[in-house]
């Protein structure tokens, strides 16, 4: 019955129903027994984050020009990063519908490029808006469809030519030389002063997964090296989250952290584990503290309140970097959200920049990256201990 369900489900997001997703939810919600502490869901999971890129590909300020859609930071992005993990899992044959929308979305902006419309512009959104949007969309371009390559094994033309378009915008001088420009609206962790270092380095992450060997390339190695050269020079300044991005990259690309940095830095994410084995946001981000709300953020902490967008990162960044001498903190972290995964599938986090209704759409953003980097970690975490075994 269950499988039957999920099955009309996915249908129905394939359709692209709203109506039929909010409907179907609710039953798929209040169908599922109740999970032990050792276990998560892996198909509530997926359903949940298919069932949110529908709603963003139909959100009208999410539309854009020549019928694309515009891929976020909060919730396409992760979802593309775990999507192709998630389908493995549930041994599914072919991708569902909202993410069949989503690339045929970025490979047309891709293919069209100099045609598009950035994002956000200069005469809407303020000055410098058009090239901060251009570049942080090549970047985020390249890493989705790089993504979805990997299962492939080998990187299809679109995908070099979105490379390439990051590349062409990679800064080449200057204190950001081999960054990019970045949106950056004050809202944090994903447009704030501190996103471009995060997107640089998952850039490194992509780029350091990426088949083929594409990073040691010829005509990659020089934008590599200046990529490896800023993360570098900016590590220092940085708040723990967007460190966290260069531990997970440091796995694959060599020389992005030394063993004392790295040692460091694992030891000063463990420091700040909450009692139940989770982490907070507030814990992790700087500029979440800066923020008016840094009171409340300071009485989720200490009440032990985390959530997880920053549980799922810190564990996916600790397992992959091989932090062997905190394997106690990893296994509670695992535990944590495996214990915190609601009924419809999702793990809870919220906006850092303001109050806002949980349950509506708007509201979930933060949890959909929660969702996203939460299955990415617990299905990282199965698959280590499936090559231990």
């Amino acid at each position: 019955m269950q499988k039957r369900s999920a099955y009309i489900l996915v249908m129905a997001l394939c359709a692209g129903s709203t109506v039929i997703w909010t409907a179907m939810r609710a039953i798929s919600a209040s169908a599922h027994a109740p999970r032990s502490p050792e276990e998560w869901n892996p198909q509530s999971a997926a359903l949940y984050l298919d069932g949110r890129e529908v709603w963003w590909q139909k959100w009208p300020p999410a539309q854009m020009d020549h019928g694309t859609v515009c891929i976020s930071c909060h919730t396409v992005v992760p979802y593309a990063l775990v999507r192709p993990a998630l389908r493995k899992k549930l041994s599914e044959e072919e991708m569902t519908g909202p993410e069949q929308t989503m690339l045929a979305s970025i490979k047309k902006r891709v293919a069209d490029w100099s045609e598009m419309t950035p994002f956000y512009t200069d005469a809407v959104d303020g000055s410098g808006k058009t090239a901060e949007s251009h570049s942080t969309e090549a970047v985020l371009n390249a890493v989705i469809l790089s993504s979805y390559d990997r299962a492939q094994g080998h990187l299809s033309p679109t995908t070099l030519q979105a490379y390439n378009e990051a590349w062409a915008l990679q800064e080449k001088t200057g204190a950001d030389a081999g960054g990019w420009k970045w949106q950056n609206f004050h809202l944090a962790p994903w447009e704030s002063s501190e996103s471009g270092y995060q997107g640089a380095a998952l850039m490194a992450v992509a780029l350091g997964e990426a088949p083929e060997n594409y990073a040691t390339q010829t005509e990659v190695r020089d934008h590599l090296e200046l990529l490896k050269q800023y993360l570098r020079r900016q590590y220092d300044a940085q708040p723990l989250m967007s460190k966290l991005y260069v531990l997970w990259a440091s796995a694959r690309i060599p020389g992005l952290l030394t063993e004392a940095e790295r040692s460091e830095l694992i030891g000063k994410v463990a420091d700040v584990q909450l009692n139940d084995g989770g982490w907070a946001l507030s814990s992790l981000d700087e500029q979440s503290r800066k923020h008016a709300l840094a009171d409340e953020w300071k009485r989720l902490s200490n009440t032990g309140e985390g959530d997880g967008c920053a549980t799922g990162l810190v564990v996916l960044a600790m397992e992959v970097s091989g932090a062997k001498q905190y394997e106690e903190a990893i296994r509670r972290g695992v535990e944590w959200l495996k214990q915190h995964q609601a009924k419809d599938g999702s793990w809870w986090a919220t906006s850092l920049n303001g109050q806002r209704d949980a349950n509506s759409d708007i509201g979930r953003f933060m949890s959909d990256a929660a969702t996203g980097y939460a299955a990415l970690a617990l299905e990282d975490a199965e698959r280590e201990i499936s090559i231990s075994k």
